[in-house]
C-alpha cells in the first residue's frame, strides 16, 4: 500500500459513507447464506419482539437477529445451547462496526438435537407435574360422543371410523387441524381447548372422551405433537383424552401428559369402546343366569311357604278367642247403651236449668254495668290527656317565648359587634385612604418637579433657543437646513419665525475645555457634520 503523502487525489470517505458501502458488498456477497452454529447468549425475545443472540462453534462468533415477524411464523423456535442450521442473508450493523446475520429460517442441526431439546422439555414439564399419573383421569366405559383432532383428509380419521363401526358404533365429532408444518401445533391446542369450552347442554354434544391421533414419520414430521403448547392443553383437557401420535415406536411429549396412550390410531378407537357383540353375548349370558336364578329363588321361596303353612295353626282355633269376645261384648252391649243414654239425658237437663231468664237478665245487667264503668273510664281519661296535653302545650309555648327571646338578644348583640367593627373599619379605612391620597399626592408633586427640571424650557430660560422647520420639528444640524427655509426660533420668552440665508459664514470655534470621557454610544446617523460649521440664520 502506498503511503498517506502518496495519495494527495485520494476520494475522502465519511464515516456513514464507508458503512454504507461495506453494508453493501457485504449483502451483495453474501446474500443468502446457511450456518451450522450454536446457540449462545439467547434470552428470550427483546421487549420489541425481536430475538437478538450469536452462533458460534469451535473457533468463531457471529452475530445473528430474528426479527419479530419471522419469529412469529417459526415453528421450531432459538433455545439457548442448541445446534442449529440458519438460513439467511449477512449484513453490517454500522453503530457498532460489526457485521451480523439476519435470520429467515431455523432448523435443529440433526436428530441429536432435536432428541436433546425434546429430554430437556420432557424434564422441564415433568418437574411442573404435567406429567404427573395423579393426574390422569379414568376413560369412560361407553362414550355417548367421541371427539376426535387430526386431519380430515388422512386414512387415520377413516381408520378410526371404520374400527368405531366394527365395535361398537358411536357418534364422533371431527375437529380438523393440520398434524405437520407451521401452524400446527397451536391448532391442535385450539382444538383441544375448543371441544373442553363446548357447553354440556349445547347445540353441539360435548364429547366424553377425545382422541387426540396421526399416522407415523419422522421426528421432524412429529415434532408440533411435542411442543409446550399442546402439552400443556392436553394437560389441561378436563375430558379424558387419549393420545394416538404414530406408530407403537413413536414417542412425543403429548403421550405422556394425556390420560390414555395408544400405540396406533385404530388402538385408540378400541380403548375407546368396547366391542358390542361381545357386550350382547355377555349381556345374554347374564340374561340366562338370572333366569336360573330367579327359577332357584321362587322353588325355595314355594318350598318355605309350604313348611311354614304346615306350622301355622287352624283358622278355627285362630279365630276361637276373638269370636268369644265379640259374643260377650254384644250381650253386654243393650244395658251399655240404656247407661249412656241415662247420663247424658242428666247432663242435660242440669245445662237446661241454667238457662232462664232471670239469669240472662243478670248477665245483660253485668254488661250494661261495665258498659256504664268503661265509658266513665274512657271520659275521665279523655279529661286527664286533654289536660296533660295542655300543660305540655303551654310548658313548650313559655319555652319557646323565653328562647326566641334569647336568640333575638343574641342577635342584637352581634349586630352591635359587628356595627361597632364596621365603624372601626371604616375609621382605619378613612385614615389609610387619607394616607393614600397624601403619598400619591407627594408622588405627583415630585414628578411635576422632575418634570419641570427636566423639560427643555428650563433650558430655554438660560438662554438657549429652540429651532423648528416649517412642519414644527425640531432641528438639531445645520445641514438638515436649506436656504431660504422658513424657520421659527422659540425663545424662553415666545417664537421668532425667520428665513435661512444663503451665505454660511464659518465662524472660529472658541477653545473649550476637554471633557470627561465617557462610555462610547452607537451614534444616531452614520452622516458627520463638523460642530464648527454651523452657518448663520439671519
Amino acid at each position: 500500500m502506498p503511503p498517506a503523502e502518496a495519495l494527495p487525489n485520494a476520494p475522502e470517505f465519511t464515516v456513514s459513507e464507508l458503512s454504507s458501502a461495506l453494508k453493501r458488498t457485504v449483502e451483495d456477497q453474501f446474500g443468502h447464506v446457511r450456518v451450522r452454529g450454536e446457540i449462545t447468549g439467547f434470552r428470550g425475545p427483546h421487549s420489541s419482539g425481536h430475538c437478538y443472540f450469536a452462533l458460534k462453534d469451535e473457533s468463531a462468533k457471529i452475530e445473528a437477529v430474528i426479527w419479530k415477524g419471522v419469529h412469529g411464523r417459526m415453528r421450531f423456535k432459538p433455545q439457548e445451547g442448541l445446534e442449529v442450521i440458519a438460513t439467511g442473508k449477512l449484513t453490517t450493523y454500522p453503530n457498532s462496526s460489526k457485521y451480523q446475520i439476519v435470520i429467515e429460517a431455523l432448523e435443529p442441526a440433526g436428530i441429536g438435537a432435536l432428541m436433546a431439546l425434546m429430554e430437556e422439555r420432557k424434564r422441564k414439564l415433568g418437574a411442573e407435574g404435567l406429567f404427573d399419573p395423579a393426574r390422569k383421569q379414568l376413560l369412560p366405559w361407553l362414550p355417548e360422543v367421541i371427539g376426535v383432532v387430526t386431519s380430515p383428509t388422512g386414512a387415520v380419521i377413516r381408520d378410526i371410523l371404520h374400527r368405531l363401526e366394527d365395535r361398537f358404533p358411536r357418534h364422533v365429532l371431527v375437529w380438523p387441524v393440520k398434524v405437520q408444518g407451521e401452524g400446527s401445533a397451536e391448532q391442535v391446542a385450539a382444538a383441544i381447548r375448543g371441544f373442553n369450552d363446548l357447553p354440556t347442554a349445547g347445540p353441539i354434544p360435548r364429547p366424553d372422551v377425545l382422541i387426540v391421533a396421526r399416522g407415523g414419520g419422522s421426528l421432524e414430521d412429529l415434532w408440533s405433537f411435542n411442543e409446550e403448547i399442546v402439552v400443556r392443553a392436553a394437560a389441561e383437557s378436563v375430558i379424558p383424552l387419549i393420545s394416538a401420535v404414530g406408530h407403537e415406536t413413536d414417542v412425543t411429549l403429548i403421550d405422556f401428559a394425556a390420560d390414555k396412550r395408544a400405540p396406533t390410531p385404530t388402538a385408540a378407537a378400541e380403548m375407546a369402546v368396547p366391542v358390542r357383540s361381545e357386550l350382547m353375548q355377555e349381556v345374554a349370558s347374564l340374561a340366562r343366569r338370572v333366569s336360573v336364578c330367579w327359577q332357584r329363588g321362587q322353588e325355595s321361596r314355594r318350598n318355605e311357604l309350604r313348611a311354614a303353612a304346615r306350622a301355622l295353626p287352624g283358622a278355627t282355633e285362630l279365630l276361637a278367642i276373638p269370636r268369644q269376645r265379640l259374643d260377650s261384648a254384644a250381650a253386654t252391649l243393650p244395658r251399655a247403651l240404656k247407661t249412656n243414654t241415662h247420663v247424658h239425658f242428666r247432663q242435660f237437663a242440669a245445662a237446661s236449668a241454667k238457662l232462664t231468664l232471670r239469669v240472662l237478665h243478670g248477665q245483660i245487667a253485668q254488661a250494661d254495668h261495665r258498659l256504664v264503668v268503661s265509658s266513665e273510664r274512657l271520659a275521665l281519661s279523655a279529661r286527664t290527656l286533654l289536660h296533660r296535653r295542655r300543660e305540655r302545650f303551654e310548658t313548650l309555648e313559655a319555652r319557646f317565648k323565653a328562647s326566641r327571646l334569647a336568640y333575638a338578644q343574641a342577635k342584637r348583640q352581634v349586630i352591635a359587634r359587628e356595627r361597632d367593627r364596621t365603624e372601626r373599619l371604616a375609621d382605619r379605612a378613612g385614615r389609610a385612604l387619607a394616607t393614600s391620597i397624601s403619598r400619591l399626592s407627594a408622588r405627583v408633586d415630585h414628578a411635576g418637579q422632575l418634570l419641570a427640571a427636566l423639560s427643555y424650557r428650563s433650558v430655554l430660560a438660560r438662554g438657549f433657543a429652540l429651532v423648528r422647520d416649517e412642519a414644527g420639528h425640531p432641528l438639531h444640524q445645520a445641514a438638515n437646513i436649506g436656504p431660504g427655509a422658513a424657520l421659527s426660533i422659540e425663545f424662553a420668552d415666545g417664537v421668532v419665525a425667520a428665513t435661512a440665508d444663503a451665505g454660511r459664514p464659518v465662524p472660529i470655534a472658541a477653545p473649550t475645555a476637554p471633557k470627561p470621557a465617557r462610555e462610547s454610544k452607537p451614534a444616531a446617523s452614520k452622516r458627520t457634520t463638523d460642530p464648527a460649521d454651523q452657518g448663520s440664520l439671519f
